[in-house]
């Protein structure tokens, strides 16, 4: 429905461009995309398999990388099948309710993600420098709070940013969404009114969550550290590190592609557009692919459960 000016009236769908500035190339684009979300699908989905199997993998190190799996499954597949759609399939039209549920639970999974992370972080600073207490604290009870705690945390915060554009923002100037997903900013600069308030509160969430996160996971580890570095004996020393170098690096990946992906978003002003939508992608399906490699390979007793697996059907 039209509005004044020439803007639309709380539109009932939008386009969905893709990756502005590469449209004849998204046919291409989407081939590696499409190859990293079926990699990323089975890495994770074996990962869960192996953690559910092996009874010896019950223990909340794992149990926080089995929910750290089912999230990144979650994330890409929020994302993927629609990117596709429009790369492949000249499928760009989104209703708006249907964009604002994909954005929730982008956002959401994003959060539960990086909570997810911190827990970890936790788990390894008290198994470390109070490992005589780990057990007492790390109970199931404590675990199902922390799941209950970190999925409604996500959920609560990002759930105004919906509210917030759905009861504020009626007339939009275009409904053409420069992305290829309903990502917050993409929608809210739509939108010809005031939009201080939705933009205030976007930047809450993300330091609220993501910021106060990376504080804690930071000054987490530089405690771990500092028990293993003072440990005497150098075999202790390397398996206390052994443990904790596959937190690091997924922690590094998924918060260094996520700043760079907000930072350039927000105050990027002169770099192309297509590179503020690549780098968003890729904050949104590196981590699903990585994730299962970093722990296939870095963590002992997955990786013996891998070959385990493997070996067992070459044998057959």
């Amino acid at each position: 429905m039209l509005g004044l000016n020439g803007t639309v009236f709380m539109p009932s769908v939008l386009v969905l461009i893709g990756i502005p500035g590469l449209e004849v190339m998204q046919c291409w684009i989407g081939i590696p995309f499409c190859a990293m979300y079926i990699i990323a699908l089975m890495g994770n989905s074996l990962l869960l398999v192996i953690i559910k199997s092996d009874h010896s993998l019950h223990e909340p190190m794992y149990f926080f990388l089995a929910m750290l799996g089912a999230t990144d499954i979650a994330l890409s597949s929020c994302i993927l099948p629609k990117m596709l759609g429009i790369f492949w399939f000249h499928l760009p039209e989104i209703y708006f309710d249907v964009c604002l549920l994909q954005m929730w639970f982008i956002h959401t999974f994003q959060c539960i993600e990086s909570g997810t992370l911190l827990a970890m972080a936790l788990d390894r600073y008290v198994a470390i420098c109070y490992p005589l207490r780990h057990g007492s604290i790390f109970t199931h009870q404590f675990l199902t709070w922390i799941v209950v705690g970190v999925t409604l945390r996500a959920a609560l915060l990002v759930a105004p940013c919906l509210i917030l554009i759905k009861c504020r923002l009626k007339f939009y100037r275009t409904t053409v969404i420069s992305h290829s997903y309903c990502e917050h900013m993409a929608v809210v600069k739509l939108a010809a009114e005031d939009v201080r308030i939705n933009k205030i509160y976007g930047l809450f969430v993300a330091f609220s969550v993501l910021g106060l996160d990376i504080i804690f996971i930071v000054l987490s580890y530089i405690q771990v550290f500092l028990t293993i570095f003072s440990l005497p004996q150098k075999e202790a020393r390397l398996k206390a590190f052994n443990t904790c170098i596959a937190h690091v690096c997924v922690f590094l990946e998924f918060y260094i592609l996520g700043f760079f992906s907000f930072f350039t978003h927000r105050f990027g002003f002169h770099i192309p557009s297509y590179i503020h939508i690549l780098l968003s992608n890729l904050y949104l399906l590196v981590p699903p692919l990585l994730n299962p490699i970093v722990y296939g390979v870095k963590t002992k007793q997955i990786r013996d459960r891998m070959f385990k697996i493997f070996y067992s059907k070459d044998a057959s």
